[in-house]
């Protein structure tokens, strides 16, 4: 388990992460959700014991990470966003020498590598250098280097950033059954579409923050029973949103270049909300209908996209 109480981190005036609190329960995933600058990798670098908390408390497993660090760390495996290999080595290289940090030996630690690498799919490359690798190998042998030695909890900060298709499923089919073996997962990352697909349970965090948590379902609760309609386009005379709202709809985005709003019956409702787009605000170019998601409740509370937010 990993128990986080009311963890905050202050660089002089610039506040990182503010009163954030959460439990990632054993067997379970445990997603950070936000943009790039929300402070999700403050959380996870207090988290590890990587850097030192202004305020608050993490516990692994029972053990506070800044009082009983070492015995903290024992149960612990970090997938930071920057690679921790070495290029020149070989993969098989490169598990041997954290095989052996983490107090692996002998044929107990060539078992063990043997079985991360199938899981991440490299079996037949490991004796390549790591050099030679795509960026979602590299990403995926990263990965296989932090959970050698069957981490109790596994922080994984933007584990599949920037990497293709294949990796990014390798990797996600290899944190799923990491959970099904009872490890406690933190996985942090600002694409929408993993969250949802894999987390138990999640926060989204905005601006050091935790603006909403829960299960994915709770999450999408506080939207309602609505669709996400997104019109792009050029648009103009944009200081009046009554007209949308006449529709019984609730606008999360009004600039020049978008609108998006959240109504029930969206496919049902499309055109009468484009005959009121074109008629008083402007020329439609592209329109598109989804469930309401995650993104729509950032939307929602921030104002903003996660695409979009710094």
């Amino acid at each position: 388990m990993i128990e986080v109480s009311q963890l905050s981190k202050s660089y002089g005036n610039i506040i990182a992460l503010d009163n954030v609190s959460f439990t990632a329960k054993s067997g379970e995933i445990f997603g950070l959700l936000g943009p790039n600058g929300a402070g999700k990798s403050t959380a996870i670098n207090c988290i590890s014991g990587l850097i030192s908390a202004s305020e608050g408390s993490v516990g692994i497993n029972g053990y506070n990470i800044a009082n009983d660090a070492t015995k903290a760390k024992q149960s612990l495996g970090l997938v930071p966003q920057d690679l921790a290999l070495y290029e020149e080595l070989s993969a098989h290289e490169n598990l041997l020498f954290w095989g052996s940090a983490y107090g692996l030996s002998g044929s107990a630690l060539e078992q063990r590598i043997q079985q991360v690498l199938v899981d991440v799919g490299l079996e037949s490359r490991q004796k390549e250098a790591v050099k030679q690798f795509s960026g979602g190998m590299k990403r995926r042998l990263n990965f296989a280097c932090a959970i050698l030695h069957k981490p109790a909890a596994l922080l994984l900060d933007e584990p599949t950033v920037g990497v293709d298709p294949q990796s990014r499923e390798h990797l996600l089919q290899a944190i799923i059954k990491l959970k099904q073996q009872g490890t406690a997962v933190i996985y942090t990352t600002h694409y929408m579409e993993e969250a949802e697909r894999i987390c138990d349970n999640l926060a989204i965090i905005d601006q050091g923050k935790i603006i909403a948590a829960g299960t994915v379902n709770d999450l999408r609760v506080q939207v309602g029973e609505r669709d996400l309609i997104t019109i792009k386009g050029l648009f103009k005379q944009l200081n009046d949103k009554t007209l949308l709202e006449k529709l019984t709809a609730e606008v999360l985005e009004f600039s020049e270049g978008e609108i998006r709003i959240l109504i029930a019956d969206a496919s049902k409702r499309l055109t009468e909300v484009l005959n009121v787009v074109e008629k008083s605000y402007g020329k439609v170019s592209q329109v598109s209908i989804q469930q309401a998601n995650l993104e729509s409740l950032f939307i929602k509370l921030t104002g903003r996209a996660l695409r979009d937010a710094a």
